[in-house]
């Protein structure tokens, strides 16, 4: 049993799925529902906790997005990244920096104003309602199910499965009592795409950052701390995506989508570190 249907539950359960292994999965909303579905979603470093096993799993999500790049219909390709801002000792870059495909140091004419460092690379870029859609036919084919309810908690899953796996993200600080799950709040600004095909990630530690996803439409995306709920909803001085920084003179004629798309909510749950345990026997929680 998986508990959640977000990209993590999916994902999940089609490995399972795939391995022979009959999966439910139970889910208070369907996918379309769900935080994963807002997400500005690109492969790229991370710096959980423990560092080892974070490491291989980069390199083993990197040749998984990498191979669903070369399907047709996944919403995953390789695009052209430029991540400019606040890079602190850029002549000492840690072991994350070797798994970047491409990854290269910008000369300072190629950068946009106000910025002194960056880098490029090329990075798999994820076009999340596709590839939502794409999971759900994926599972669908390896035999998996998906049930549309409320869960309480984890007892009940147990109930009627031998192996429980937790993939609520966010939904487990009230399920679990996971404290530890802090919402950070994403707000999209959804524009019309003039053809950008460069991802442009702005790289600060302050409370906000402003980034571009070439999609179509293309995303502005702007990070908060602290996270409200999904459906319409502005944060002050979220407007600055519309102008942020894109070394691209053709950003400037990206126009909105219209009221109802000008804004998505994104909120993700941010963790220090990635947690797997068996709280007890037949329940895993992760």
């Amino acid at each position: 049993m998986v508990v959640g249907a977000g990209v993590s539950g999916l994902t999940t359960a089609i490995c399972l799925a795939e391995a022979g292994s009959p999966v439910r999965v139970w889910a208070a909303e369907p996918p379309a529902q769900t935080t994963s579905i807002v997400a500005g979603a690109l492969w790229g470093p991370a710096f959980q906790e423990p560092a080892s096993q974070t490491l291989a799993w980069m390199a083993q999500s990197l040749r998984d997005f990498q191979e669903l790049a070369r399907v047709a219909g996944t919403g995953v390709r390789l695009a052209p990244v430029l991540a400019v801002g606040e890079l602190a000792n850029v002549d000492e870059l840690p072991p994350q920096a070797d798994l970047v495909p491409g990854l290269r140091r910008c000369a300072p004419s190629q950068l946009p104003p106000g910025f002194t460092h960056g880098f490029r690379a090329t990075m798999p870029l994820i076009d999340m309602p596709r590839y939502l859609e794409y999971l759900l036919n994926r599972l669908s084919a390896a035999g998996g199910e998906i049930e549309i309810r409320p869960v309480e908690s984890l007892t009940e899953a147990a109930e009627v499965a031998p192996i429980v796996v937790n993939c609520t993200g966010l939904g487990a600080r009230e399920l679990v009592g996971d404290d530890t799950l802090q919402p950070m709040f994403g707000q999209h600004v959804v524009l019309s795409n003039p053809g950008l095909d460069q991802v442009f990630v702005e790289v600060t530690e302050a409370e906000e950052w402003t980034c571009f996803f070439s999609a179509s439409p293309a995303g502005g995306l702007r990070w908060h701390p602290g996270a409200g709920p999904l459906g319409p909803h502005t944060r002050p001085g979220c407007d600055r995506a519309d102008s942020a920084a894109m070394p691209d003179d053709r950003a400037a004629s990206c126009r909105r989508r219209g009221p109802r798309d000008r804004h998505r909510p994104a909120p993700r749950p941010p963790r220090g570190a990635a947690r797997g345990r068996a709280p007890g026997p037949g329940t895993l929680r992760a």
